[in-house]
């Protein structure tokens, strides 16, 4: 009974505030306003404020909740007794961890993916007869054409 009480008073108290914005020409505020202030109204007309209150009081309602909370913490602790253990013994979990590619090389030589059905490719072993100053010599060459 008091429930409904203060929600009766609240949405009056909301509809007073968007009779007032109204007045100052804020029309869609004061909608919106009304809008919120009607909901506790509706929360007692549809009777759901007097089943809160009724389980909220309710010895059996805290006991289901008891319940349910028991229940999520077996299951939340089998899935975390289940991940750490990994299945197996642990000479099977070392052979499958030891049977895995690692997804990055160490060197990055070669793709961390595998190599797939082509060969790998051999780079090319050319003589380096040529020096680092001679590389630039052919650059210097290419500036110098073009005046630069």
């Amino acid at each position: 009974m008091i429930a409904e009480t203060v929600c009766s008073a609240v949405a009056a108290a909301g509809l007073g505030i968007a009779a007032v914005t109204a007045y100052r020409k804020r029309f869609l505020a004061a909608a919106r306003i009304a809008a919120y202030s009607l909901v506790p109204i509706g929360l007692v007309m549809t009777g759901v404020v007097e089943w809160v209150a009724d389980s909220a009081f309710s010895v059996t309602a805290w006991a289901g909740f008891g319940v349910l909370g028991a229940s999520w913490l077996l299951f939340a602790s089998t899935r975390a007794v289940e991940r750490r253990r990994g299945g197996g013994t642990r000479e099977e979990r070392k052979a499958a961890k030891g049977g895995q590619r690692e997804a990055v090389a160490p060197a990055a030589s070669a793709p961390s993916l595998g190599q797939g059905a082509r060969p790998a490719a051999k780079p090319a072993n050319r003589p380096r007869t040529q020096s680092a100053a001679d590389d630039f010599s052919d650059i210097e060459a290419i500036l110098k054409k073009h005046g630069i």
